[in-house]
C-alpha cells in the first residue's frame, strides 16, 4: 500500500524518548549499568495521517509525568515541514531492577528529569 505499517509509529516512540532521556542526562544504557530497567506498561496511539515510505519524519517526545515509580511521555510525529501531525500518542513505563521488582526511581534521575517540565524535544 505504500504507507508504514502502524506498529512502527511505536518504534519511533521510543526513538524520541531514548533521544530525550539522552539530552536530559539520563541514557538508558548507563541506568541499565546501575540495574534500572524502565518496561513499556502502557502505549495509546491515535493515528491521524499515514506516512509514506521514504518519507522524512520529525519526532516530538515530552515527558508528561515522574511518579514515585513510573513515567509517561507523549509523543507526537509530524511531516517533514510539521505541516501534518500524522500521529500522536503515549508510553507508560515502570522502574524495575534487574529481576523485574518495581523499585523507586533513584533520586539523581528523578531530579534531572524533573528539570525538563514538559518542555518538548
Amino acid at each position: 500500500m505504500g504507507i508504514v505499517y502502524h506498529t512502527n509509529y511505536i518504534k519511533w516512540f521510543e526513538v524520541g524518548r531514548n533521544e530525550l532521556m539522552r539530552k536530559l542526562g539520563v541514557a538508558y544504557a548507563e541506568m541499565e549499568k546501575f540495574g534500572i530497567h524502565l518496561p513499556l506498561t502502557r502505549v495509546g496511539c491515535h493515528y491521524l495521517l499515514p506516512a509514506k515510505y521514504d518519507d522524512l519524519l520529525v519526532i516530538e517526545t515530552e515527558l508528561d509525568y515522574i511518579k514515585r515509580a513510573s513515567l509517561k511521555f507523549n509523543s507526537r510525529i509530524w511531516d517533514e515541514k510539521k505541516q501534518n501531525l500524522l500521529v500522536e500518542g503515549y508510553t507508560v513505563h515502570a522502574c524495575v531492577n534487574r529481576e523485574g521488582k518495581v523499585l523507586r526511581i533513584p533520586q539523581q534521575i528523578h531530579e534531572l528529569l524533573s528539570k525538563y517540565n514538559n518542555k518538548g524535544e
